[in-house]
């Protein structure tokens, strides 16, 4: 975790202006989580068999009250949370932003911090992929805006719910033909979260995602 210097706060503030002022425009309105949340809304809004809820959440147990608490690891759960708790959509759909520091107990290494800022936008309410496809331009009309150049938007699609149970299942099937060659992290992660085995970055379980795209 790091000090922003005040040689450094000019930057910081000129980028959270433009920011803060372009989510303003497409709409979103501002909104602010507490950084401290039960654990269990991110073990249940994440999943269990995630890296950041197995290995990345700073968590402890409130000796007060005996409640597990944890630092926000990121956003999205936190700002479901407050719109349910607080029935923001009773009247119609809502468009959100926030910001703020997360935390995640990240393996040191360079440009990854233990604390880090980020924001987010949410959109409650809305039926359909039309507010997905206005994310997405929102971001590419950011990037000018921030003097960023030289990046390509590609867009990609994991396909429809059905195609998504059938990749599922074939995965599932290939690693259990290969199991024998899984390490024990990913064979815990065999049925309740096959997807991430694809990250694995142990070079046996590589060979064994290699071998099903051949």
């Amino acid at each position: 975790m790091n000090d922003v210097l005040p040689e450094e706060m000019a930057l910081w503030r000129s980028f959270g202006g433009i920011v803060e002022a372009w989510l303003e425009r497409w709409g979103y309105r501002a909104i602010r989580m507490p950084l401290v949340e039960h654990a269990a809304l991110f073990r249940r809004a994440i999943g269990e068999a995630t890296d950041i809820v197995e290995k990345e959440m700073y968590s402890w147990r409130d000796e007060l009250n005996n409640e597990e608490l944890t630092l926000r690891p990121e956003g999205t759960a936190s700002c479901v949370r407050a719109a349910i708790e607080h029935s923001l959509v009773y009247d119609g759909p809502k468009r959100l932003w926030y910001g703020g520091p997360m935390f995640r107990h990240e393996r040191p290494q360079k440009g990854r911090y233990r604390e880090f800022y980020q924001y987010g936008a949410e959109a409650f309410g809305y039926a359909g992929p039309d507010v997905d496809a206005e994310l997405i331009v929102m971001c590419a009309r950011l990037w000018p805006e921030l003097g960023l150049s030289g990046i390509r938007l590609e867009l990609n699609s994991i396909g429809s719910a059905e195609e998504r149970a059938r990749h599922r299942a074939d995965l599932v099937k290939h690693l259990e033909a290969n199991e024998a060659k899984l390490d024990a992290d990913a064979r815990r992660r065999l049925h309740t979260n096959p997807l991430r085995v694809l990250d694995s970055k142990n070079p046996l379980v590589q060979e064994v995602r290699r071998r099903r795209r051949r």
